[in-house]
């Protein structure tokens, strides 16, 4: 009875905030997240080992991936994410729940703590990457977040500021205009009331890293990313019905991802 007592306290830590990634913890705890992130882990090439290397998850969230660099035996791994997702939202996206007190739990730190994490978070826009701030990285994830950033080609401009070694990318995007335009690089302003800017084609997500000053290394077929426990289904009749089936296409195909390994490009 002794021993299950930290796993109860951590489930009603747990239970007191929304979580976006599904994370396991210490003693068979898990988090409900909106994504199943094990899943993704496997579709994707992440490093086997990360030995001695210094690393960056850019807009971490609940941290899964920071966590995991760690785990791969990263010699140092920093973490950075806004502390209001809204900073760079469209300003007519639907408000959500959020942290707004300081004080109250976040799920970053609820696992960091769990865990026994020695990785660093920093409150910090990937926009203001800056090699005199954070230095430079052997490798550096970036999950799920561009088609939600107003300029997602800033964005990886600079991270290409501060990479030495590789990016991982993975990202959403459209399959219809995957399906209509499998080879022009079609992107569609979104933003109706949405919390994301972009739906991206294939074609599209690909060309976001020349324009970066990125050079493409290796490219990944699309794949459905699972939908964890807390995906919400579609919503009230109030919402477009675009975005009521695409909320049920995911919740039961999943979410069409696809990945791309680069490096930063030789300056002119």
């Amino acid at each position: 009875m002794l021993d299950a007592l930290p796993a109860l306290r951590l489930q009603d830590r747990i239970r007191q905030v929304s979580w976006y990634q599904s994370l396991e913890l210490p003693g068979g705890v898990s988090t409900p997240g909106a994504t199943d992130t094990a899943d993704e882990l496997g579709r994707i090439p992440f490093p086997a080992s990360l030995e001695g290397s210094r690393c960056l998850d850019v807009a971490t969230a609940d941290g899964f991936w920071a966590f995991e660099m760690e785990r791969r035996g990263a010699s140092e791994v920093v973490a950075i994410d806004l502390p209001s997702e809204r900073q760079d939202w469209p300003a007519n996206a639907p408000r959500r729940h959020e942290r707004t007190d300081p004080a109250s739990p976040r799920g970053f730190d609820i696992a960091h703590d769990a865990l026994g994490s020695n990785v660093r978070r920093l409150e910090l826009s990937v926009y203001d990457l800056d090699p005199e701030v954070v230095d430079e990285f052997d490798f550096v994830f970036i999950g799920s977040v561009l088609l939600h950033l107003r300029d997602p080609v800033g964005a990886l401009t600079a991270i290409s500021r501060v990479l030495r070694g590789e990016l991982l990318s993975v990202d959403a995007i459209s399959m219809p205009l995957t399906m209509l335009h499998p080879r022009q690089p079609i992107a569609r302003f979104e933003a109706p009331g949405w919390p994301l800017w972009w739906a991206l084609n294939l074609q599209a997500y690909r060309r976001l890293f020349a324009a970066a000053n990125l050079n493409s290394l290796a490219t990944g077929r699309p794949f459905f990313l699972k939908v964890g426990p807390a995906h919400r289904e579609a919503g009230d009749g109030r919402r477009e019905l675009r975005q009521r089936l695409g909320m049920l296409t995911a919740s039961k195909l999943g979410l069409l991802h696809a990945w791309v390994r680069a490096k930063a490009a030789v300056p002119l």
